[in-house]
């Protein structure tokens, strides 16, 4: 931390701080470059937090802004550090989340000059970004500052970047502060779509005979998980969510469906309602990019329903399925939609909901009978499924799980039930890149230091990110990382088998203990192979208040219920 000594000039390393102060932002994601920014910081109230690779300071940002609704902020150096920031820039590209980040750059009188690390930092962040600008003028940093937030939290929010030339870092700026605005919480600006959609789509809905709504990530970033489950109880309509829409509703809810898509095999939470979508006659889009996963391969939502799809992004509306389009913020699209739902005569909606209730509780029941066994402690290795279910147990409203991608992301998704309308539940579901997972935990408890954060990854995943259990005890995160064990990379091998009866010599691991590397980080690590001690493992790590490695030791042919690969017999699976 460092003191402005008296008389120094106000630099533009200390307008950005006042910049960063007045639009809310508390922390920085960054080592120590750009120094001055760093330097400066402190004295505006903002803490940095220091990471030990971009990759994963990228991704903790995203899960802070997912969890706090407001701009996150990363920083890096040009060059190597800057190039380590493109995964984590794409995969909020695609997911829709507001990430700042302030890249140091080559002095100006030194560009095209092959500086040390100099790069074309365009080129490079174009595609990951929806702005990208560089700050040469002093007297136009808090312009420059206000347009990149702008850009980041409005309309379908993305990334934005500053590059920041290190010599104009240190240069006075004169003159009065022009700006006072507030613009680092999203979305910025919410559109209403227009009232003829509406009140088209309300027809619609109020004639079906089997209306779905299908939630995606857009209903978490407009803060509209409340308006949705108003909708749900007062028009009796049935809720199934994607991956980035899980949490969107209390899935206890007696018309919750659950998670949909690509995982509604034999063994799947949802299995039992795959044809509550493929029957359905009106489903409602809500934020959703109707993706390949989201909708297992296109092959889910049927052709000869009418669909609404609302969303932010009038792109999206229409991409793969033409639909009534409701263009504009999900919240304000669903609560017009409510109101227009009010004045129209529901009682065929009425009439349904006892035999919806019905058959969702139904599938219920089989979904329990057909995991009993699996979910049953037994000798050998321990199955993921159980070790999701055990985290479930520990749940209360306002835990916040994350999942690495791949396997991870999938046991959350059928095992994991969301206790209230908007509790959070974050997968790197844009690019789905392993990794992602821990980082997103650490993010979520900088945003939510109060909250209860899992964190459920592999050991595939996490071999990305051990070095940042130093960065979690040094910076006092106590998430609890729940380590599945099984010594490969499940979906390769498995998706391999699959696919050609055999598998590549890169998907098996040697024998890595992880919990070690947590405990010589300073972290508790304890390693778990008994079934029945995974609970009480779980809990302890709960109330010790520390960061937490819990490591099972897994089955190696246990595969999740992706729907392509049912029919596929457990020999294949397990060579």
């Amino acid at each position: 931390m460092s003191e402005q000594s008296p008389g120094s000039p106000f630099t533009v390393a200390d307008a950005l701080a006042a910049g960063l102060q007045r639009h809310g932002v508390t922390v920085i994601f960054g080592q120590s470059l750009p120094s001055a920014l760093m330097l400066a910081a402190p004295r505006f109230g903002i803490r940095q937090l220091a990471y030990r690779t971009e990759n994963a300071a990228g991704t903790m940002a995203d899960g802070f802004a997912r969890v706090s609704n407001t701009i996150s902020v990363v920083a890096a150096q040009n060059g190597p550090a800057a190039t380590l920031l493109v995964p984590p820039l794409a995969e909020a590209t695609k997911a829709s989340v507001p990430i700042l980040a302030l890249v140091q750059d080559v002095p100006r009188s030194n560009r095209d000059r092959n500086a040390f690390q100099e790069f074309d930092h365009g080129d490079l962040f174009r595609s990951c970004s929806k702005w990208l600008r560089t700050l040469d003028d002093p007297a136009r940093v808090d312009d420059y500052l206000d347009m990149a937030i702008t850009a980041a939290t409005s309309g379908r929010p993305g990334p934005a970047v500053l590059m920041l030339p290190r010599d104009v870092l240190i240069e006075p700026v004169t003159g009065p502060r022009r700006r006072s605005a507030v613009l680092g919480h999203f979305p910025l600006d919410p559109v209403r779509p227009a009232a003829e959609r509406i009140t088209e789509a309300a027809a619609v809905i109020a004639s079906a005979e089997r209306p779905l709504v299908i939630a995606g990530g857009g209903v978490h970033l407009a803060g509209a998980a409340h308006v949705l489950a108003d909708l749900q109880e007062r028009v009796g309509l049935p809720v199934a969510t994607t991956n980035m829409g899980k949490g969107s509703v209390d899935e206890r809810n007696p018309l919750s469906v659950g998670v949909i898509g690509n995982y509604m095999g034999p063994t799947s939470a949802t299995h039992g309602l795959r044809s509550m979508v493929t029957d359905a006659d009106v489903i409602v889009l809500i934020g959703t990019r109707t993706n390949e996963n989201g909708t297992d391969a296109w092959s889910l939502i049927p052709d000869g329903a009418t669909l609404i799809h609302i969303d932010i992004d009038s792109n999206e509306v229409g991409r793969n399925y033409e639909a009534i389009r409701v263009v504009g913020d999900a919240r304000l699209a669903v609560t017009d939609l409510l109101a227009a739902l009010d004045k129209l005569d529901l009682g065929k909606r009425r009439a349904a909901v006892d035999s919806i209730h019905a058959r969702i509780a139904e599938a219920r029941v089989e979904h329990a009978k057909a995991v009993l066994d699996i979910l049953t402690p037994a000798e050998g290795p321990i199955r993921p499924e159980l070790v999701a279910n055990e985290i479930d147990n520990l749940l209360d409203e306002d835990t916040i799980v994350t999942a690495d991608a791949s396997y991870s992301s999938i046991w959350l998704g059928n095992y994991l039930r969301a206790r209230r309308p908007g509790q959070r539940f974050l997968s790197p579901r844009g690019l789905a890149g392993l990794g992602w997972g821990m980082p997103l935990a650490m993010g979520a408890k900088v945003a939510r230091p109060e909250a209860t954060v899992f964190c459920l990854t592999g050991d595939g995943g996490f071999g990305h990110v051990w070095s940042e259990f130093e960065t979690a005890v040094r910076e006092n995160l106590p998430v609890i990382v729940v380590l599945l064990n099984n010594g490969i990379l499940g979906f390769q091998k498995h998706v391999e088998l699959v696919q050609f009866g055999q598998y590549t010599d890169a998907v098996t691991f040697a024998a890595v203990d992880h919990a070690a590397i947590a405990r010589a980080c300073g972290a508790d690590g304890v390693r778990v192979t008994d079934a029945a001690e995974v609970g009480d493992a779980l809990a302890k790590a709960v109330a010790s208040g520390r960061p937490t490695l819990v490591e099972i030791i897994t089955d190696p042919s246990a595969y999740p219920p992706i729907t392509g690969w049912s029919g596929v017999s457990d020999e294949v699976m397990s060579r």
